[in-house]
């Protein structure tokens, strides 16, 4: 127990500093009183409820929230007092992911500073989850996607509900599946984490738990009883907290439109070695059975950027051989490169084109796969400059999951 406790200070300490590094770069315009109702606190018997609180943005996440969250759990870990942790969003959303349009602005004033602080207080946080020494459980009740699947798959448990909403949209806004995604996508069954990260489709809460993603589901009228039972729970026992949330699980399985249905096209269309084929795969498929899901999908890949094709399908599969902490240290690289505008502009032009000024008409550079180099998605995956610090995660106090 003593030896525990060390471990657990010693995080702690070592959480702290990299916290008090990461606040200042938080954003000029974020008071202290905005940083806290950010994030709200619930204290049960045993346990603390973490709610995301804006709303009005879907929950989006910024360099505000992963402090907010950073500091919380670091200290919430080493309370002997608090056995569990639990994560919840507020209104209809857990948590849409990044606040993309934040990025956009900042990145167009030239704050790229700000927009580094961002990845890097966010990637930190999500790796303390992801060897977080307590058990955890994410409420996926609402919109769950992109970094909002990051900040809550590291956990113990993941419930989804009939009104959660899966995806890694990032393709379609110029960017690459982040925050652990190329990890947790590349662990999916067959091919499907490649579907995912390259189409941007959307994977309900039967869907979710179908493929692994969530560890439970409940209907939301469950919810209340739900976090009451958790709220009155005294224990840090995995098992107890998992007989909770089975005692109020329901039975579900993909509706048959489901990509889960069609795994074995699935798998022989997005098992290939190049975007190119992949595409070319689809294409046939398509024109054989003229399936719905076969348009869908071919539609989702040509309206994509087709750098950010290349560079996520290349990410998912470096993700396969990578653990957590190296994900999220290549991540790093890759959304640095990917703000820099060095390679290509897609990431702000496709943020303007799908949610600034909505015209829905990115003009992508390069505009086709035939012009994407090798040495331009090489770029991404490249080591960055002397200069450039790379993301530093604990690996030795916390060790990182396969």
């Amino acid at each position: 127990m003593q030896s525990l406790k060390r471990l657990v200070t010693s995080r702690r300490r070592d959480s702290l500093i990299r916290l008090k590094r990461n606040l200042s770069s938080l954003p000029i315009n974020s008071p202290a009183d905005d940083l806290q109702n950010q994030v709200l606190v619930e204290g049960k018997a045993s346990s603390r409820v973490a709610i995301l609180n804006r709303p009005s943005s879907l929950n989006a996440l910024n360099t505000n929230i992963g402090a907010r969250l950073h500091e919380l759990y670091a200290s919430w870990e080493d309370d002997p007092n608090i056995g569990f942790v639990v994560m919840k969003g507020s209104g209809r959303a857990f948590c849409a992911g990044g606040d993309i349009v934040a990025l956009y602005h900042l990145i167009n004033e030239g704050m790229i500073e700000k927009c580094k602080g961002f990845f890097r207080t966010l990637y930190s946080f999500i790796y303390h989850l992801g060897t977080y020494l307590k058990p955890h459980v994410s409420i996926l009740n609402g919109i769950t996607m992109g970094g909002g699947a990051g900040i809550s798959i590291p956990g113990t448990f993941r419930l989804a509900t009939d009104r959660t909403v899966f995806a890694t949209p990032e393709t379609q806004i110029g960017f690459h599946p982040d925050a652990g995604a190329s990890f947790h996508l590349s662990r999916l069954p067959g091919h499907l984490g490649e579907y995912l990260g390259l189409t941007g489709a959307k994977l309900s809460g039967a869907e979710m738990v179908s493929c692994g993603l969530a560890t439970h589901y409940s209907n939301t009228d469950k919810l209340p009883l739900i976090e009451e039972e958790l709220g009155n729970l005294v224990t840090d026992d995995p098992s107890v907290i998992e007989s909770c949330l089975e005692k109020y699980s329901d039975v579900v399985y993909p509706e048959k439109i489901s990509a889960l249905h069609r795994i074995e096209v699935l798998n022989k269309c997005f098992g290939h070695d190049t975007v190119e084929e992949i595409i070319d795969a689809v294409e046939s498929e398509a024109s054989a059975t003229n399936d719905a899901w076969c348009n869908s999908t071919l539609k989702k890949l040509k309206e994509a950027s087709p750098l950010s094709l290349k560079v996520s399908l290349r990410s998912v599969r470096e993700g396969r051989f990578q653990t957590l902490d190296q994900c999220l240290v290549r991540e790093y690289r890759m959304s640095l490169q990917g703000i820099s505008k060095r390679i290509s502009n897609d990431f702000c032009e496709g943020v303007r084109a799908r949610v600034v000024h909505k015209d829905f008409a990115p003009k992508w550079e390069p505009p086709s796969l035939e012009k994407v180099s090798d040495d331009m998605v090489d770029q991404y995956f490249a080591p960055l400059s002397e200069s450039e610090p790379n993301l530093e995660l604990p690996t030795k106090q916390r060790e990182a999951f396969n």
